[in-house]
């Protein structure tokens, strides 16, 4: 039966199937996506995203950018780029920075800061064909890169020292910028009723967007004297992840995900990922 006689007939490929997503910025889009082929979509966002608590670096990245000084900028994140120019418009310096964003040589992690580019009218010079930071190192391998003022926009806190120490070997000068933060979402009793869902299978699978939510749920795990029922949920439950970095953090945590989309590390791919897995 193809999907389409399964509309027909009433059924949906995922019908009563219940998929966890601790996404935030996109939740509803996502439960949309599921809910439309059948899924039940349990909301329960593990992490908030925030602006900088100290706003005065991420201004001063921003008026930098808006005077020329950046000859390269590297996006790791959508969501750095957009309140970058968040910043920028507060700042009465967006057309400025968009400018500066048009001359300078923009390399992009993944799809998420490609699609925050096109939203002002560019694109990635450079777009790394694995959405890593060493595949961002590969793609500038080649590259002279000496005298040159490199912008770097990091994945929320995280310091990245491997990538700051490739370019600075390569003779770049750095400009760094962080211009979020990740904070607690859900409160603790709803990840808490989240991991006795999937230990008592209860949950048909989660489907993780960033490395972020994997750290959240096992903190709350450990915090809470849940690590052994954590750990005997994950049989039960197809773990899904949207791309290589949510993958190698499950790894890391000592889980091997069973869903991934094969390429384009997109929502969409990511349902239709879910879809072949826990079709029929």
């Amino acid at each position: 039966m193809t999907d389409a006689d399964a509309m027909a007939n009433g059924t949906r490929p995922l019908r009563d199937r219940v998929i966890a997503l601790p996404e935030t910025r996109e939740l509803d889009r996502l439960a949309t996506l599921l809910e439309a082929e059948g899924a039940r979509a349990w909301r329960c966002p593990l992490v908030a995203i925030l602006d900088a608590p100290d706003a005065a670096p991420v201004e001063a990245w921003v008026r930098e950018l808006a005077a020329g000084k950046l000859d390269d900028l590297i996006f790791l994140t959508g969501e750095g780029l957009r309140r970058l120019l968040a910043t920028a418009e507060r700042l009465g310096l967006r057309e400025e920075a968009i400018s500066a964003l048009g001359r300078a040589r923009k390399i992009t992690r993944g799809p998420k800061p490609a699609r925050a580019l096109k939203e002002v009218g560019l694109g990635p010079d450079i777009a790394a064909a694995v959405p890593t930071s060493r595949g961002v190192m590969d793609e500038l391998g080649p590259l002279d890169l000496r005298g040159r003022r490199v912008g770097v926009q990091l994945y929320g806190q995280e310091p990245n020292h491997e990538l700051r120490a490739f370019l600075e070997g390569k003779g770049a000068e750095l400009s760094v910028v962080a211009p979020y933060i990740y904070a607690p979402a859900s409160d603790a009793t709803k990840v808490v009723e989240l991991v006795g869902e999937m230990a008592a299978g209860r949950v048909d699978a989660i489907a993780f967007t960033s490395a972020s939510q994997i750290d959240r749920l096992f903190e709350v795990a450990r915090t809470n004297g849940l690590e052994a029922t954590l750990a005997q949920a994950w049989p039960r439950v197809r773990v899904a992840a949207i791309g290589p970095i949510a993958s190698e953090t499950l790894r890391r945590h000592g889980i091997e995900p069973a869903i991934q989309p094969e390429k384009a590390f997109v929502m969409k791919r990511l349902v239709s990922a879910i879809v072949e897995s826990l079709r029929g």
